[in-house]
């Protein structure tokens, strides 16, 4: 498998969540609007209406702070951090604690989203609007939730309607540095919940018409500053749920999310060896789901996942910045259609009221399937190729209270992988690779100490493997590299030593961190047949580690100060680069804030995005540190009417300019008229 879109290529941080899988997964009681059913086992301090918690946001945060995608809203939760992918792809990434998006899964409803093909998600095409929260888990992640959480994992919980009618709609109009107009976001929802069931749809859409660079931004050969070149995005996303109760234990509830996008891909602003002109007409995904809680006995509750999900998206390059012809070497269309189904089932047994035992077992079947169309030297267009793969994951956990003030959860899981084709096309005829197989084992626990309400502490061990990629094992990088069929796959150990503290009207959180990563998957240059090339091989070992704090603090009825502070240290080898650094994470990062109401109508909400710079790389392979930036943000909000808000803000006030990857600056001053309307 060539690949060619290749370039060069939560344990929480606190404990307040007790470790048994029913907290996280509990009946819905509460009138909060999440989708139960749809959580995964996070052990953090969650986020009361517009604060941030530990390892979740709620949607009252995301709007307040006006955060439209994934990528923007995941990072005011300590210890994430977001950067660009600093290449053709335009792409926005997501770390947790320096793990990347191949080691921290993302679900929608604890359903995996994933790419088989090459596990490349853009988490800027995942729209936040309808997200009831974002889970992130960091560090210690389930062996209950499934396979693939070597560093953490991102789940976004849907809504639920809580009555028997609930209406809101919102919009925003987003303007540039010159206050012209650059885009919109919409949604609307409607829901209705009954004694024995309910129902819900959304409708959620962005349109980037374009952004401005910052005004300090010197112009080049490739950029002249203002707006920036190929900026225009857009996506929409429809989500839609029936559910069943008919008790008040039970719960069956089947859902459909279907997401479109499309965007263009800006080019690097000083280099030309780097400059491709692509385009994605289409990224869309679908997913159709079903989930269940059922409980059998008093000591026995089944949980089942459902599902079948799709991913098309077709990667078009062009001869030129006009996206209008293709007629050179470097011009194709190259699409990805790509499809999963699968599930799973948990046993939730409670033999006493002081010990849970929980068991899991998940099954998934990916078929990727792939083509390129090229336009010189001859126009050609090649057959589908097929790739098949099945993947298989038991788990056990226990949860078991020692005392009153003293939990024990100890977990065990064993990943296998059943690889049933692998193809490619080169030169007129079919390639089939060679069949690996591949297991991997899993293991971890954690001890819980809450001596009161307002105090606990946590101790928790996690090692947790990661599978390869198609692209991984197969891709030959344009020719540029060999297929490895037999790669292993790679592995973090991680500690975690954290607490919380409640003094009156001040809540503290703390956490530090460290993890051992082993066999890291690295690109291995070697002599192939007497010619220069590489292969993904298992080659990398080194350190992460850092510490996490957080602070809430309520002043006085009508004043809120809120923030965390995240500080990431990661040391890697790569033993084919001697100046080798880990790129996208920034060693300090942190998010403060202020809620003021000074009337019963209106609220203030300035806010603070502060980062160091980061190692980043430039196209041709040299390291260095840049993208330090402090943002100022502010949003005003008034109600006007009962259930009727305006809101006026902006980000990024001052117009900093910085860059999280080599040549790639981010967007400038932004400003927003906003309108929400909820029954």
């Amino acid at each position: 498998m060539r690949y060619r879109r290749s370039t060069a290529i939560a344990g929480g941080m606190l404990s307040l969540l007790p470790f048994f899988p029913a907290m996280a997964q509990e009946s819905d009681t509460h009138a909060d609007g999440r989708f139960r059913l749809g959580e995964i086992l996070v052990t953090g301090q969650r986020g009361d209406e517009a604060t941030i918690g530990s390892s979740t946001l709620s949607s009252e945060a995301i709007y307040v702070f006006d955060r439209a995608s994934l990528d923007d809203a995941a990072q005011l939760i300590p210890g994430v951090s977001t950067a660009g992918s600093g290449n053709s792809r335009n792409e926005r990434m997501i770390y947790v604690r320096g793990f990347d998006r191949y080691q921290v899964p993302l679900s929608i409803d604890g359903i995996r989203v994933y790419l088989p093909a090459d596990g490349r998600l853009d988490y800027g095409r995942f729209l936040t609007a309808d997200i009831a929260e974002i889970q992130v888990a960091k560090g210690y992640a389930s062996v209950l939730d499934g396979p693939g959480a070597m560093g953490g994992a991102v789940n976004l919980v849907t809504r639920k309607p809580t009555r028997e009618l609930e209406v809101e709609a919102r919009g925003t109009l987003t303007l540039d540095n010159d206050a012209d107009y650059a885009g919109y976001n919409v949604f609307g929802l409607i829901g209705t919940k009954h004694d024995q069931w309910y129902a819900q749809a959304s409708y959620t859409r962005n349109f980037t018409d374009h952004w401005d660079l910052p005004n300090d931004f010197a112009p080049t050969e490739f950029e002249n500053g203002g707006a920036r070149d190929l900026s225009r995005s857009r996506d929409w996303r429809v989500n839609a749920k029936v559910g069943f109760t008919p008790n008040a234990t039970d719960e069956y509830a089947l859902s459909y999310t279907r997401q479109e996008g499309s965007k263009h891909a800006p080019l690097h602003v000083s280099d030309s060896s780097s400059t491709r002109y692509w385009d994605w007409p289409y990224w869309n995904i679908q997913n159709i789901y079903f989930l269940s809680t059922t409980q059998l006995s008093d000591m026995a509750t089944v949980r089942t996942k459902l599902y079948y999900n799709e991913f098309k998206n077709s990667l078009d390059s062009y001869d030129d910045a006009t996206l209008t012809t293709q007629t050179l070497r470097r011009s194709f269309n190259s699409a990805y259609d790509d499809r999963a189904y699968g599930g799973s089932v948990q046993l939730d047994l409670n033999p006493a009221t002081t010990d849970r035992l929980s068991l899991a077992f998940h099954y998934r079947n990916d078929l990727h399937r792939e083509y390129q169309e090229s336009f010189a030297p001859a126009h050609e267009v090649e057959p589908w190729q097929t790739s098949r793969e099945e993947t298989y994951s038991a788990a056990i956990e226990n949860s078991l209270m020692l005392s009153p003030t003293i939990t024990f959860v100890a977990g065990f899981g064993y990943d296998w992988r059943q690889l049933r084709r692998a193809e490619d096309y080169a030169d007129g005829a079919f390639i089939h690779y060679p069949i690996r197989n591949a297991d991997a084992w899993n293991a971890q626990g954690a001890l819980r100490w809450t001596p009161d309400a307002d105090t606990s502490a946590h101790l928790s061990v996690s090692s947790r493997a990661r599978f390869p990629t198609l692209f991984e094992r197969f891709s030959t990088r344009f020719g540029g590299a060999v297929s490895n069929p037999g790669l292993k796959a790679e592995r973090a150990t991680q500690v975690e030593i954290g607490g919380t503290k409640r003094f009156g009207p001040v809540r503290a959180e703390a956490a530090i961190w460290y993890a051992r990563v082993n066999d890291a998957i690295m690109s291995f240059p070697f002599v192939y047949e007497g010619t220069a090339t590489s292969q993904s091989r298992n080659v990398g070992n080194g350190d992460y580690y850092g510490a996490e704090l957080g602070l809430t603090a309520t002043i006085t009825p009508t004043l809120t100060l809120g923030g965390n502070y995240s500080w990431v240290k990661r040391d890697l080898d790569d033993p084919s680069i001697t100046a080798f650094h880990p790129t996208g994470v920034p060693s300090h990062k942190a998010f403060l804030y202020a809620r003021w109401t000074p009337l019963s109508a209106l609220s203030i909400t300035p806010n603070v995005d502060i980062a160091s710079d980061r190692w980043v790389s430039t196209p041709t392979g040299a390291y260095y540190r840049t993208g330090d930036y402090v943002l100022a943000n502010l949003r005003i909000d008034y109600t006007v009417l009962p259930g009727i808000d305006v809101g006026v803000g902006g980000r990024n006030l001052f117009d900093t300019e910085y860059s999280t990857a080599d040549g790639y600056p981010e967007q400038g001053r932004t400003l927003f008229v906003s309108l929400r309307a909820r029954y």
